[in-house]
């Protein structure tokens, strides 16, 4: 993925040369979607449920370390490996449906071939359990690529463990291009699996991603925490119907994107996604980056930037033509990204303008943090609060603002008054609107582009 620079942001601040402040000319919203496919706070309805696994049968089988001879003091990689995943075939050949893993530290490694490092496989219609201490561990390797733990099939549900991967040893061996990027090495593999639930997992230390999900479809992760991986918490490539719901994603960093979730997956589906109640915090790239997903819904996250860390995106971004509704989420900003202070910044694809539907921004709040939307159509902004910047939207068509609240903060003396709402050449409808306390008339207009110009100049 290929990041849009913050200078396209910057020229866009320095065409604002001059201030005015016009009243509203009292036009209808340019477009009004049917109320029937409206919720009753006036988002778009869901529309869809994922499925999760359902086991059918009680059969349990508790993994027995002294019959298989498993190793379970993290050592002897190659011996943990062979043993543990003969005995998981046993049990799925046998018609257990439900495996246990005992307590205790399994380092795993096979070789594969030059570029991927296997670990263990899970079948399909398995509920597979680590037991109260058990790790399964990926061994020092110098692979591009490798899955401490991969989906073989369909109807599984992987929980209340802990996956660890080889960040800290791994060897960085240049490839023939001399690229040692080595970001592909994933705590657990979801590929083209359906029916799938991850809960209560710890997945840490990889190299890539926390999870990889590749054209897959009825995926649910919950309740897990997924943190210091050096490419991504969760990456989409391809997935219908996801929900990542209450989970804890932080301190993703090392190699781009950084981002939390990242939905990117060019030339395949991405659609149906639910994104909500999670906490992200310290990721180095963003929060939540949507590249190619249709339909996706990022409800009541709270994200933090965190002391001490940077951002290079910024907490929430979508690209263009993405389908995005985004909602009571809660975000605060310590410092700047490349795009400044921008909690929400939707990128445009150049060229051709317009969404085929409306981006929906409502009742988020963003602490010392703003959004801005170009290049682009069709937004319905309303009722956030930006608090300490401010809201920015050029060469945008229809846009509803609505009822939102920006306001000014000392901490940033050079953002005042109005620049608090920026607009180069944008149509549509605004109403209620507010610069702190006061009534913020912005006249946008169905036919006529607005332009608001204003330069700080001894403020």
């Amino acid at each position: 993925m290929k990041y849009i620079p913050c200078y396209l942001f910057i020229l866009f601040a320095l065409s604002i040369t001059s201030c005015s402040n016009n009243k509203s000319n009292g036009t209808e919203p340019v477009y009004e979607p049917d109320v029937e496919d409206l919720d009753d706070d006036g988002l778009p309805k869901q529309g869809f449920e994922v499925q999760v696994p359902v086991i059918v049968g009680t059969q349990e089988y508790i993994i027995d370390l002294a019959e298989w001879d498993i190793p379970n003091t993290g050592t002897d990689a190659t011996k943990t490996t062979a043993n543990l995943q003969a005995a998981v075939d046993w049990a799925h050949d046998e018609g257990y449906n439900r495996v246990v893993l005992p307590e205790g530290n399994y380092l795993v490694s096979e070789d594969v071939n030059d570029i991927y490092q296997g670990g263990i496989d899970i079948y399909g219609d398995t509920e597979f359990v680590f037991s109260d201490g058990a790790v399964l561990t990926m061994d020092t390797n110098d692979k591009w690529n490798y899955c401490v733990l991969r989906l073989n099939g369909d109807n599984i549900i992987v929980r209340d463990g802990v996956i660890v991967g080889d960040r800290d040893t791994h060897v960085f061996t240049p490839r023939d291009d001399g690229s040692t990027a080595h970001d592909e090495g994933h705590g657990i593999c979801v590929w083209e699996n359906s029916n799938v639930l991850i809960e209560n997992m710890e997945i840490q230390d990889l190299t890539g991603d926390g999870v990889l999900v590749l054209d897959a479809t009825d995926i649910m992760f919950t309740n897990n925490m997924i943190f210091n991986n050096r490419r991504q918490g969760i990456s989409i490539v391809g997935g219908v119907r996801i929900a990542v719901q209450d989970n804890e994603i932080h301190h993703i960093n090392g190699t781009a994107p950084q981002f939390g979730i990242d939905i990117e997956g060019p030339g395949r589906v991405d659609e149906d996604i639910l994104i909500q109640n999670n906490n992200f915090h310290h990721n180095a790239g963003g929060d939540i980056v949507n590249a190619t997903g249709e339909n996706v819904y990022i409800l009541d996250n709270v994200m933090e930037q965190g002391e001490g860390s940077t951002y290079t995106d910024g907490p929430i971004v979508s690209w263009h033509k993405t389908h995005n509704i985004i909602a009571r989420n809660t975000i605060t900003m310590v410092d700047g990204s490349a795009n400044g202070r921008l909690g929400y910044i939707q990128y445009s694809g150049g060229g051709d303008k317009g969404h085929n539907r409306a981006t929906y921004v409502h009742d988020n709040v963003c602490n010392s943090c703003g959004m801005y939307m170009y290049k682009s159509s069709q937004a319905d902004v309303r009722r956030n609060q930006f608090l300490g910047y401010f809201m920015a939207f050029s060469e945008f068509v229809n846009l509803i603002l609505i009822d939102n609240l920006v306001t000014y903060s000392e901490d940033h003396p050079n953002l005042r008054y109005c620049w608090s709402y920026r607009f180069d050449d944008v149509t549509g409808f605004a109403s209620g609107n507010r610069l702190g306390e006061d009534l913020e008339e912005i006249p946008l207009s169905e036919t006529e582009p607005y332009t608001l110009q204003c330069v700080l100049d001894g403020w």
